[in-house]
């Protein structure tokens, strides 16, 4: 495992009975990187990206985390790690408010004796500061996210998460529905996590979505591993080029 990076999957595959999700698949994510994971549908982008969220436990291969070798149990172990997903749907209830949505799963409580309550000043203060920090601009962290925007909404989920100390964050087609201005400002807060030492892994099979801020691709196809090349050395057209014919894409 070389010393950039945060984690290595090593000949990574995943079967179906029969169908094979992933033949053997090996690369790096490093360190403040923001690595462009690509394919068509079917690819088996949606395959690994679960094995790094432990959602799904892969058939054969091996991972390592910050130098050690890991095998999650379950989505929760692998975020109490620092790993944390933002999914295509977003990952807010809709028919919440902003500082439940904020805290879901990880409230803040407060004991009168015996009695466990939520610390609700506390988290509607800290909530309405993270997100005001990431840039949106609420009137109480109390209004319901369906009051919300779809590029507001994105960028809660991705700033929650690097609220919470996320070390490697993995975003599943983030700028999916939204407009141009909400998209350049979803990219402006990745950006900015990765500066401050987030890892991204930015799954999508739009490679103009991601090669705006991309530092690396990585290229799927039907399980496979077609490519693992640095942007300045990759157009986008080459990449749809490879993509589409399913062969190594061609350096610049």
């Amino acid at each position: 495992m070389n010393d950039k990076a945060i984690m290595r999957l090593e000949n990574i595959g995943k079967s179906y009975g029969k169908v094979q999700a992933l033949k053997d698949v090996s690369f790096d994510i490093n360190k403040n990187e923001i690595l462009g994971l690509l394919g068509d549908n079917g690819a088996g982008k949606t395959t690994m990206v679960k094995i790094i969220a432990g959602v799904i436990t892969p058939s054969r291969g091996k991972m390592y985390y910050e130098g050690n070798r890991v095998k999650f149990s379950s989505p929760k172990q692998a975020k109490d790690m620092g790993i944390d997903t933002v999914e295509q749907n977003l990952s807010l209830v809709s028919i919440m408010s902003i500082v439940r949505n904020f805290y879901l799963g990880r409230e803040i409580i407060k004991k009168f004796g015996p009695i466990t309550v939520l610390d609700r000043k506390k988290m509607d203060r800290d909530c309405k500061r993270a997100v005001e920090e990431i840039g949106v601009r609420v009137r109480s962290p109390e209004d319901m996210v369906s009051t919300l925007s779809g590029g507001e909404r994105q960028a809660i989920s991705i700033g929650r998460a690097f609220y919470f100390g996320c070390k490697l964050l993995l975003l599943d087609e983030p700028l999916a529905a939204l407009s141009i201005k909400e998209a350049h400002k979803v990219h402006d807060m990745i950006l900015q996590i990765r500066d401050a030492g987030t890892s991204v892994v930015y799954i999508t099979h739009n490679v103009y979505h991601v090669y705006p801020i991309a530092d690396r691709f990585v290229i799927l196809d039907r399980g496979d591993k077609l490519s693992d090349v640095e942007k300045e050395h990759v157009t986008p057209e080459a990449v749809i080029e490879a993509i589409t014919t399913s062969s190594t894409v061609v350096r610049k």
